[in-house]
């Protein structure tokens, strides 16, 4: 099995970008993060870096691809945002969402915590999905509003979890690693991505590209599309798992 990779961060229409994004090929699998900064300029950038940072330097350190690597990697990020946040008032209340993938040929976990976003593509279509921490996903699940109301709701931005947040984390976790087939994809986003790109049109353009960056740039031009006005911050990572 091949691993291929390409990621692409973006201010959009806003003046800073607080997303941040980092990969950290290993001996024992590959590590892919995004994470969508919150708390102010300045809390925003510091948080997701921090949180980057962090996880890619837990990956360097593993030995296989589990779900309690995903787990030591947010515990991790929690603790050092949350010193960094008591050690400097300016940075009080800065908070990030995250979204992790590690993989090796055989097997993949990922875990998130927020609405940066993990789709997995198999055979072209979308096969799993994360569930946004939100107060619009919590309106999907009890039957108050269907999945695609959650882009553009007055509550897309509300957040019921965040790295940085005061509290138990409990980010969400895949139950069991999932063996890697050759063709599957992956695509981890920040919500300034999926807002604005339908996961039909991820599969479009996912058959459609010649190459992990190909298919983040056909993504992006749909954003810069459709964008309109300070619009967010967005970022992407892409994944390929191509047979020999």
């Amino acid at each position: 099995m091949r691993i291929v990779t390409a990621g692409l961060s973006k201010a959009g229409g806003r003046k800073s970008n607080q997303d941040s994004f980092g990969a950290e090929p290993g001996d024992h699998g590959d590590c892919w993060v995004v994470a969508d900064g919150l708390g102010g300029h300045a809390g925003g950038e510091t948080a997701s870096r921090m949180a980057v940072e962090t996880v890619l330097q837990r990956c360097r350190q593993a030995l296989a691809v589990t779900a309690g690597l995903i787990g030591d990697c947010f515990r991790d990020a929690q603790a050092a945002i949350v010193q960094k946040a008591a050690e400097n008032y300016e940075l009080a209340g800065m908070r990030t969402t995250m979204v992790l993938l590690v993989a090796d040929a055989q097997n993949a976990v990922w875990g998130h915590v927020g609405d940066s976003r993990l789709y997995w593509f198999r055979q072209g279509k979308i096969m799993h999905q994360t569930r946004d921490h939100s107060v619009p996903q919590m309106l999907v699940d009890a039957g108050k509003i269907r999945p695609e109301d959650i882009r553009g709701h007055e509550d897309q931005n509300r957040l019921t979890r965040a790295i940085g947040q005061v509290g138990e984390l409990r980010p969400t976790i895949s139950a069991a690693p999932l063996p890697v087939q050759a063709g599957d994809a992956a695509l981890l986003c920040s919500d300034g991505v999926w807002t604005y790109v339908w996961e039909t049109e991820m599969e479009a353009d996912l058959a459609a590209a010649a190459s992990p960056a190909d298919w983040l740039a056909r993504l992006e031009q749909r954003i810069l599309a459709r964008a309109e006005g300070p619009y967010d911050n967005y970022t992407a990572v892409a994944v390929w798992f191509q047979g020999e």
